[in-house]
């Protein structure tokens, strides 16, 4: 049955298109390897904030680090996660965890200890 008019026709055929998914894990060695990096990445990658924030909280010293940026930084990452959440991709859903987490404790040292916001 398609509803015409109600803009239902269309959830019923993206439902169709989106039934043919791959197969997680995936049976191919190397594709898994890549989705196994990725998650690995996902994680590292805001790992490497990390000296950024050390620099801050223990040396009390924002000098260089842009408000701005950082805040910016931060709500995209709530955009990439709602992303993450909707379509269900763990390696977003991870890593923008972690960036929300230490963008926004950069944002919080730089009010603390910053010298200016921009």
């Amino acid at each position: 049955m398609v509803l015409r008019g109600y803009g239902l026709h269309h959830l019923h055929l993206r439902k169709r298109m989106h039934s043919k998914r791959e197969k997680f894990p995936s049976p191919d060695k190397k594709i898994r390897f890549l989705d196994n990096l990725v998650l690995i990445v996902s994680a590292l990658g805001p790992l490497m904030t990390i000296p950024q924030l050390l620099k801050i909280f223990i040396f009390h010293d924002a000098e260089g680090v842009s408000f701005v940026s950082w805040t910016a930084y931060t709500i995209f990452s709530f955009v990439w996660l709602a992303y993450g959440f909707a379509h269900k991709v763990k390696p977003i859903i991870v890593s923008n965890i972690l960036w929300i987490v230490f963008s926004f404790s950069t944002v919080v040292g730089i009010i603390l200890y910053g010298n200016g916001f921009l």
